[in-house]
């Protein structure tokens, strides 16, 4: 959803793919990408939180960004508010607005349980040495 929205020109609500638009012409290419946008918005929000989780997960390290910076950032930036194609019912976005919310919440979650792990199975010395 995130790569189908950045095919969109937040000017115009355009969508634009030059090799789309040469192969299939401007027309074409626009109303394929905002048919796609449309059905990965309408995935996201059937999904479970458990795959919501999991697949802001693998978008996360296909972005090759450090976890704990992915997670503030979408935080504090919320990238997916301008993801929503154009003609989302209110609803439907807030909802999945929540539920990004709270998959974050868990990712973050994960990574202080993690950090903590590491942090604890480190090996101790003994009081004598």
């Amino acid at each position: 959803m995130i790569y189908l929205a950045s095919t969109r020109d937040y000017n115009t609500g355009m969508y634009h793919h030059d090799g789309l638009a040469s192969a299939f012409g401007d027309a074409v290419a626009c109303e394929a990408l905002a048919i796609c946008h449309q059905e990965a918005f309408e995935q996201l929000v059937c999904i479970s939180l458990k795959d919501l989780v999991e697949q802001i997960e693998a978008y996360m390290i296909s972005a090759r960004t450090a976890p704990d910076e992915f997670v503030a950032a979408w935080k504090k930036l919320e990238p997916y508010r301008v993801a929503v194609p154009l003609e989302t019912h209110t609803v439907a976005a807030e909802f999945l607005f929540t539920n990004f919310k709270t998959a974050l919440a868990i990712l973050e979650e994960r990574q202080r349980a993690t950090l903590g792990s590491e942090r604890g199975a480190s090996p101790r010395r003994s009081p004598g040495r």
